[in-house]
């Protein structure tokens, strides 16, 4: 099996590449991804713990589902497939807005990321993807902001970098 490539971008998200994605990691070069945040009815974000055998991250909480957009696909249908692979549903969703950012990691990785944050909403209990998720839950935006004080260190650093600069861009009610 071909091993996933990510698209490499420049500092105005334009595409100037493909590279595969552990090497893009490795070498610390901006490429795309998003992050997607699903609210319910209660305007409760719905978090993932990612499972306890990912190459970073392990056992994290953050947000709904992130990934990797594919070379030819949009944003919007990047963000509806991680949500059906990782979380077992698909909702609509709408870009908020995105940054880049740059994260080491403890293994030798680095994160740099040109990353577009997705919201949506959702009411369901999702069926999680085992390989992917090892748990899930909801709850309150002041709650998740107050536990990142108290519990830096069990959040992924895009999760706690998108509430730190953009969480007026994440806290909105459903219309």
């Amino acid at each position: 099996m071909e091993e996933e490539k990510v698209i490499l971008v420049d500092e105005n998200d334009n595409q100037i590449g493909l590279m595969a994605k552990m090497e893009a990691h490795e070498k610390a070069i901006l490429h795309r991804a998003f992050s997607v945040f699903i609210f319910n009815n209660n305007n409760e974000l719905m978090l993932q713990q990612r499972a306890l055998h990912k190459y970073h991250s392990p056992g994290l909480w953050t947000n709904t589902c992130c990934s990797h957009q594919r070379d030819g696909e949009t944003n919007i249908e990047a963000g509806k497939r991680r949500l059906r692979e990782e979380m077992g549903f698909v909702t609509e969703i709408k870009e908020t807005t995105s940054f880049v950012y740059k994260a080491p990691f403890d293994n030798g990785l680095t994160e740099h990321e040109y990353d577009h944050v997705m919201i949506g909403y959702y009411n369901d209990e999702p069926v999680i993807n085992e390989d992917e998720v090892a748990d899930w839950k909801w709850m309150p935006l002041e709650a998740v902001k107050a536990d990142i004080a108290l519990n830096s260190d069990e959040y992924t650093e895009w999760f706690k970098i998108i509430f730190e600069k953009f969480y007026e861009h994440i806290n909105v009610n459903p219309s």
